[in-house]
């Protein structure tokens, strides 16, 4: 769409620029392919400095930060096990959408265009992308958890006899549709935040013209705090989604949750002599 009396064109779909064999590259896909190589470039070279034992602020920074996402996969799934298992999607998950988010925000990268169309836009702000990779963490999850529990167990969890124990399939039909709502609320709420981002910036630089020097940098500040959050979010959702997967619903075995009569009635008091 483009506005009134203005040469602002917003596209909420990603744009195509030119095609290869036939497969057409957008301004979302090559932005990605930049963003794909600055993380494997950033990650890669942080992990050489700490083997070599060449650190600095930079280093210091990137470790501290995934120290901190450590903790916070063994604080939300507290199997280390699983929690090992999981630690390569979810942080990858983190750092990749952390670049792609961020490279939206570098200046001037509107400016770029082919007619009408710019050349970079941040991947994250793609649906075809959020989508993705929310149906990526989606089955991901549904693998771990059919490792963990065992399919029939796993499936337990969404089909059960209505005959039998009618609440317990109506818990399953809606533990079904929880999923597939997850994935809808994991990638929509990446592209909204993403997109309007986008959108926040060319509005304030078009509005405040000669003045965007002096306004843009206190905006794209806060865009930067905001992709920081949205990769924690989605990090964190992640995890989540796995830790309730993985949970046992079965009967409890502890002696202690017996609530049979058996179980809660007196002992008798011996006799004194």
């Amino acid at each position: 769409m483009k506005f009134a009396a203005s040469d602002i064109h917003i596209s909420i779909a990603a744009e195509p620029l030119f095609e290869v064999f036939g497969f057409p590259v957008t301004n979302a896909l090559l932005t990605g392919v930049i963003g794909t190589i600055i993380t494997v470039a950033v990650l890669a070279g942080v992990a050489g400095r700490i083997k070599r034992g060449r650190y600095n602020r930079f280093v210091g920074l990137i470790q501290w930060v995934f120290e901190g996402l450590i903790k916070s996969i063994h604080d939300i799934i507290p199997d280390k096990q699983m929690a090992r298992k999981i630690t390569p999607l979810a942080v990858t998950i983190f750092f990749f959408v952390l670049f792609n988010y961020w490279l939206s925000i570098m200046p001037g990268i509107d400016s770029i265009r082919i007619g009408d169309v710019p050349v970079f836009r941040s991947l994250v702000a793609d649906l075809n992308f959020t989508l993705g990779l929310a149906i990526i963490t989606i089955i991901t999850v549904q693998i771990y958890a059919v490792r963990h529990l065992g399919v029939f167990s796993n499936a337990s969890r969404y089909f059960r006899n209505p005959l039998k124990d009618p609440v317990g399939a109506f818990e399953g039909i809606l533990e079904l549709l929880g999923e597939f709502s997850r994935g809808v609320a994991l990638s929509l709420r990446l592209f909204g935040n993403a997109f309007a981002g986008e959108v926040l910036l060319v509005v304030i630089a078009f509005l405040t013209g000669y003045m965007a020097a002096v306004t843009l940098p206190i905006f794209m500040a806060f865009e930067l705090f905001i992709g920081f959050i949205q990769a924690y979010v989605f990090f964190v959702l992640t995890l989540i989604f796995t830790a309730l997967a993985v949970a046992h619903h079965g009967p409890s075995k502890d002696p202690s949750d017996d609530h049979s009569p058996a179980a809660i009635a007196p002992k008798p008091v011996p006799a004194r002599k």
